[in-house]
């Protein structure tokens, strides 16, 4: 039996679905045939697709996601634990469909003729996605798909807890840093790949340590 909840965040993200191909389908007649598609780190287009790509592939990604979280809550071996936490998986299943649709959005305006600097811009949105993820992060229980999961906090509930606490913690952190690539534009894929990286390798090490320890 689905939650309300659940129902209702289910029906903001097909509405958000729904949004992005309306969007794809207005702008496509104003959009050159082939739009850009990927910006290496000197900020130049090394990519182009055509434009029905470009217009459809962020909601058609969407479509894709949606199934893979659907299956998620039924397939793991330890399903009634994300019961307990999964106000926090749908919301975060929302922030990643708006990070999409953003992103669509971005590569649209790119497309109409307007120039800008598009991971500046992007700065913003993977700041609420890595702050989101430590929400939820912090509000996992021992499951075998979300959160920080290793051989140690898959074998100790204690660890697990611990483990993604910190984790959380951190991925909030990062989320405040990436912040910065607003501001220096010229670092900003050390202000978003850097501490992300640094953060999963910390709690994965921490994780071997508090097992440890705990035997």
């Amino acid at each position: 039996m689905i939650k309300m909840e659940t129902k209702t965040a289910y029906m903001i993200i097909i509405g958000i679905i729904i949004i992005g191909f309306v969007i794809g389908a207005y702008f496509y007649a104003q959009m050159p045939p082939m739009t850009a598609s990927h910006w290496n780190a000197a900020r130049d287009v090394d990519g182009y697709l055509p434009k029905i790509f470009i217009l459809i592939l962020m909601p058609g990604i969407s479509i894709i996601l949606l199934l893979l979280f659907i299956s998620i809550p039924r397939i793991d071996p330890l399903k009634h634990n994300i019961k307990k936490f999964r106000k926090y998986f749908d919301e975060f299943i929302i922030v990643i469909m708006l990070f999409l649709l953003y992103l669509q959005i971005l590569t649209i305006v790119w497309g109409l003729g307007y120039r800008f600097h598009l991971v500046q811009f992007l700065s913003p949105s993977f700041a609420v996605l890595f702050y989101y993820a430590g929400v939820l992060t912090e509000n996992a229980r021992q499951n075998w798909f979300i959160g920080i999961r290793t051989p140690w906090t898959l074998s100790s509930k204690v660890v697990w807890d611990r483990t993604n606490k910190l984790g959380g913690k951190l991925f909030k952190i990062c989320g405040i840093i990436a912040l910065l690539g607003i501001v220096f534009p010229h670092y900003i894929i050390a202000f978003i790949i850097v501490p992300i990286i640094v953060s999963v390798v910390y709690a994965f090490v921490y994780s071997y340590y508090e097992y440890k320890k705990k035997k």
